[in-house]
C-alpha cells in the first residue's frame, strides 16, 4: 500500500516539484461530498463543478434536495456516486417511516461509542442492509443506474456491519481510508487502517490515496497531495458548503495550488 510521507529536504521537493513539468500519469480527483443534502449544499458544489475544480459529487439520497440534486447532475453531466447515509436523519418529505426507524436504529448503534463503527453487531445485520438497500434503490431510481462508487457520510460506509457483511457490491469503486503523513497517526491506528485497506482492496477498486482539503493552511501539505497525482490516482474530498472551502474552490486558491497539473472531469481510478 503506497504511504504518503513529508518530504524532508529540498532535494526531496525539488524532485516533487518537478513534476509538474512532466506529463501527468496519475490522476487528480477533487471529490464534493453531500450532494443533495440541502440546496446551499447542492448550489455551493454546483458553482465548483460548473469552474471545472470538482471532479465529482456523492449524492446523498432521501434528503430534502436530493430530487433536484439529480436533476442538475443529469442535465450537466456530472460524475454522481452514492453517499450512503447511516447517521444523519434522513428529511426528504414522504421517507417511509419503516426506513426512519431502521435509520434510527443504526444511527444509534454507530453513534453510542467511537468503537462503535469497527465492531459487528448480528442484531442490527438486518437494519444496516434495510438502510443500504433502500439507498441504492433510491439512488437508481434518482439518477437511473446503479451506483458506481460508494463512499460514506462520516465515512461510516467502512464500518464493521457493511464491510464484514458483503453489503456492497464487488468490483465497484469504494472510498479508502484517510491517507495521513508519517507521524499523523498512532502506530495501531495505521495498522488498523492498512488492514481495512487490504480487506477493501481484494474485493474492490481503490484509489492510491485519500485526503481532506482541509486544513486549507497548510498550503506545504496540500501542494505535497496534488505532486503525488504525478504518478499515482488521487482522491481529494471536499465540502463546498464550507465558505472556506467554497471560496477556496471558486477563487484563486485552486489555480494557485493545481499549477501545472490537470484535474480529472470525472472520477475514474483508471488515469489511462
Amino acid at each position: 500500500m503506497p504511504t504518503f510521507k513529508p518530504t524532508t529536504n529540498d532535494s526531496a521537493v525539488q524532485s516533487a516539484d518537478s513534476n509538474e513539468n512532466s506529463a501527468q500519469t496519475g490522476r487528480l480527483i477533487i471529490n464534493a461530498d453531500d450532494w443533495g443534502r440541502d440546496r446551499e449544499t447542492t448550489d455551493r458544489t454546483l458553482d465548483c463543478t460548473g469552474r471545472g475544480a470538482v471532479s465529482s459529487v456523492s449524492a446523498m439520497v432521501f434528503m430534502e434536495d436530493s430530487e433536484r440534486a439529480a436533476a442538475i447532475a443529469r442535465d450537466h453531466g456530472i460524475d454522481a456516486g452514492l453517499h450512503l447515509n447511516f447517521t444523519s436523519s434522513f428529511s426528504a418529505p414522504g421517507t417511509s417511516s419503516q426506513l426512519l426507524d431502521h435509520q434510527k436504529r443504526v444511527s444509534q448503534y454507530l453513534r453510542r461509542h467511537r468503537f462503535s463503527q469497527i465492531m459487528f453487531h448480528p442484531g442490527l445485520m438486518n437494519s444496516f442492509e434495510y438502510v443500504l438497500t433502500a439507498q441504492r434503490d433510491e439512488f437508481v431510481r434518482l439518477y437511473g443506474h446503479e451506483p458506481e462508487r460508494i463512499d460514506g457520510h462520516h465515512h461510516m460506509h467502512l464500518c464493521g456491519n457493511v464491510l464484514f457483511g458483503g453489503l456492497l457490491p464487488s468490483g465497484i469503486i469504494v472510498r479508502r481510508n484517510f491517507s495521513f503523513e508519517h507521524g499523523e497517526k498512532s502506530f495501531g491506528n495505521r495498522c488498523y487502517r492498512q488492514i481495512i485497506d487490504m480487506v477493501l482492496n481484494k474485493r474492490y477498486r481503490l484509489t492510491d490515496f485519500f485526503f481532506s482539503i482541509q486544513p486549507l493552511v497548510r498550503l506545504d501539505r496540500l501542494e505535497r497531495i496534488i505532486n503525488l497525482s504525478g504518478h499515482s490516482v488521487v482522491e481529494v474530498e471536499t465540502h463546498p458548503q464550507d465558505p472556506a472551502e467554497h471560496s477556496f474552490l471558486t477563487g484563486e486558491g485552486i489555480d494557485n495550488l493545481v499549477g501545472n497539473y490537470v484535474i480529472a472531469s470525472r472520477y475514474d481510478v483508471d488515469p489511462s
